[in-house]
């Protein structure tokens, strides 16, 4: 197995059946899920089918914008799975702010954050920025997974956090904003929206590791 990598603590692998897609491990020989390891545990495989993040690799996104050192703000953290490849690109050096509304999902986060020391969960809704906003500071990035009919005005709320010239990722899930539209019409409605606020630099669908998902990559003017 030989990985080629990308950019700071994330790797590639070909293979006969594509690419595989790994981080440099901030606890080694520890698994979040149930990734593989290699390298005594050095190195995590991250799952481009549980992942949106993940998957926008699998299409063809070609680098990340995550640096090590890096200030994230991730909206709808779950239980982490996403988050701690997120913990793994940032390194010791840089922290993420795990924003989850759902206190069952923010308890696995919490125990996720006690051993990888720079994720900062919150148990909040994306909706009020407001109310976490004294908890957190200006962030490097912005990445939103959440399925809401308005995800796409929670994700411009949020965009208050984001340092000028910095990059947000959305990822929007097509039938929570409308149930009976063809995923391609709102796709097309989201990207009109986007282009009044930020500058969109990439965008891909996500199938078919994830079924009526698209993914913007946007820049804060």
């Amino acid at each position: 197995m030989t990985l080629h990598q990308i950019q700071n603590n994330l790797y590639v692998e070909k293979t006969k059946r594509g690419e595989a897609f790994w981080t440099k491990n901030l606890t080694p020989g520890e698994i979040v899920y149930d990734e593989k390891l290699i390298s005594n545990g050095l190195f995590r495989q991250w799952s481009v089918k549980k992942s949106k993040l993940g998957a926008a690799l699998a299409k063809g996104l070609k680098k990340l914008p995550i640096e090590e050192g890096d200030v994230v703000l991730y909206l709808g953290a779950s239980t982490g799975t996403t988050v701690s490849h997120v913990s793994d690109l940032i390194g010791e050096r840089g922290m993420v702010f795990a924003v989850e509304f759902s206190f069952y999902m923010l308890r696995r986060l919490v125990f996720l954050a006690e051993k990888r020391k720079n994720i900062a969960p919150i148990l909040a809704d994306a909706n009020h920025p407001e109310k976490y906003a004294p908890l957190i500071c200006e962030v490097d990035f912005l990445f939103q997974d959440i399925a809401q009919k308005n995800q796409v005005q929670i994700f411009l709320k949020n965009l208050v956090f984001l340092k000028p010239g910095k990059y947000a990722m959305l990822s929007l899930k097509a039938k929570s904003v409308d149930v009976i539209a063809d995923p391609k019409r709102v796709y097309e409605q989201v990207r009109k929206q986007l282009q009044k606020e930020v500058k969109i630099h990439w965008e891909s669908r996500l199938d078919p590791f994830e079924k009526d998902h698209c993914i913007f990559v946007v820049e804060k003017r």
